[in-house]
C-alpha cells in the first residue's frame, strides 16, 4: 500500500453527513505516533449513528468514520510497537473526533492500541470488535460482582453484536443464558450460540414495576430505558446488571427499590475510554473464553462499499451478529 489509500469520508451536511469514497494520502491522516496498515473494520450500533447522523457522534469534519480496526503496524515512533505487530483499536474517540477504521491506513496514538493475542487473528478481532469487547467487559463486571457460573443470566438485544458475543461467552463459562430479542425468528440462531431460553423483548419493553418476580442473577443489557428498568426489577437478591447500551433510549425510568430492597448492583460498562489494563484483560479472556467456531457462526463478510448500507441496517435492527469489513476488498 503506497501513495494513496481508499477510505470512507464523512463531511458535514445540512441534515445528515455526506458520505463519500475517497482516495487519500498520509497527509490526510491525523497526529499519532503509530501508523497502521488497516486490514479489517466492522459496523457497530455507534457506527450506524455516525454514518446516518441519527445522533451527533462525529465531532470533527471531514472525518473517516469507524470506531474499530485491526491490522499491522507499518511505522512506529512508539517504543511499545514495531513494524509487523498485529494490533486492534476500539474506541478512544476514533471515528468520532479522530480519523477511524473505514480506511486502508490509520495513524493513532500507540497508547490506544492493544497487541492481539496469538489465538485471535486480525479478522477475528473485527468479528469481535467494540461489541464483543464490550460483551467481555460486561461479563468481567458480573464476575467481579459475584454472579457465578451455573446461575441464570439475561442478555438483552440478544441477536445484535453485543448480545451474540455475550451469549457465546456466558455459555462457554457455564452460565444458563436467557436471551431477550425482538426477533423471535432468530431463536434457533440464539440457541446455537448457547442460549438456554429465548424470550420476546416485549416482556421487558413496557414501563416497569418497582419490583418484579425474581428471574435472573445477572444481566448484560444493551438496550437501556424501560428494558433496563424491567431487568433491574426482576434481578434476584444480591445480583448484578451490566449496562452497556442504549438502543431503546438513554433514560432509566426505574425505582430505587431493587437497589435498597434486593441489594442489586448496576455496573456501568465504558468501552470507549477504558484503561489499557482493562482492554488487555478483556482480550486475554476473549482468547480463552470465546468459542471461535461460534464467533464464525455469528459473523458475515462485507466490503468497504457495503458500510453505508450496513449503517442504516444496524439502526433498523436488520443486522444479525457481527460484520467483518475487509477494507482492502
Amino acid at each position: 500500500m503506497t501513495g494513496t489509500f481508499r477510505a470512507i469520508r464523512a463531511s458535514k451536511g445540512e441534515k445528515a453527513p455526506q458520505i463519500e469514497f475517497a482516495n487519500l494520502t498520509e497527509a490526510d491522516l491525523m497526529d499519532g505516533d503509530v501508523t497502521v496498515a488497516v486490514e479489517y473494520s466492522t459496523v457497530n450500533y455507534k457506527d450506524g449513528l455516525a454514518l446516518t447522523g441519527a445522533a451527533p457522534i462525529i465531532r470533527h469534519w471531514p472525518l473517516i468514520p469507524g470506531i474499530d480496526f485491526s491490522g499491522k503496524v507499518e511505522k512506529s515512533d512508539n517504543p511499545n510497537f514495531k513494524p509487523g505487530d498485529r494490533v486492534v483499536l476500539n474506541g478512544w474517540g476514533v471515528g468520532e473526533g479522530h480519523n477511524g477504521g473505514y480506511a486502508q491506513k490509520a495513524r493513532v496514538k500507540g497508547d490506544w492500541l492493544v497487541k492481539l493475542p496469538d489465538a485471535i487473528s486480525n479478522e477475528q478481532a473485527m468479528a469481535i470488535g467494540t461489541a464483543g469487547y464490550t460483551s467481555m467487559l460486561s461479563v468481567l463486571a458480573l464476575e467481579k460482582n459475584g454472579v457465578k457460573p451455573g446461575s441464570d443470566v439475561l442478555v438483552t438485544g440478544a441477536a445484535g453484536g453485543v448480545g451474540s458475543v455475550a451469549i457465546a461467552i456466558l455459555a462457554k463459562l457455564g452460565y444458563r443464558v436467557i436471551a431477550s430479542t425482538g426477533r423471535m425468528s432468530e431463536a434457533d440462531y440464539l440457541k446455537g450460540l448457547g442460549a438456554d431460553e429465548v424470550i420476546d423483548r416485549n416482556e421487558l419493553s413496557n414501563p416497569a414495576k418497582p419490583l418484579g418476580k425474581e428471574r435472573w442473577a445477572g444481566a448484560v443489557d444493551a438496550v437501556g430505558s424501560h428494558t433496563l428498568a424491567n431487568v433491574l426489577s426482576m434481578t434476584k437478591y444480591g445480583g448484578a446488571v451490566a449496562a452497556c447500551g442504549l438502543a431503546q433510549g438513554m433514560d432509566l425510568p426505574a425505582s430505587v427499590a431493587p437497589f435498597i430492597l434486593r441489594g442489586i448492583t448496576l455496573a456501568g460498562i465504558d468501552s470507549v475510554m477504558a484503561p489499557k489494563e482493562k482492554r488487555e484483560e478483556a482480550y486475554r479472556r476473549l482468547a480463552t473464553d470465546l468459542d471461535m467456531k461460534k464467533l464464525e457462526a455469528m459473523s458475515f463478510r462485507a466490503k468497504l462499499d457495503d458500510v453505508p448500507k450496513l449503517g442504516q441496517d444496524i439502526l433498523a435492527g436488520k443486522v444479525r451478529g457481527r460484520a467483518i469489513v475487509d477494507v482492502n476488498a
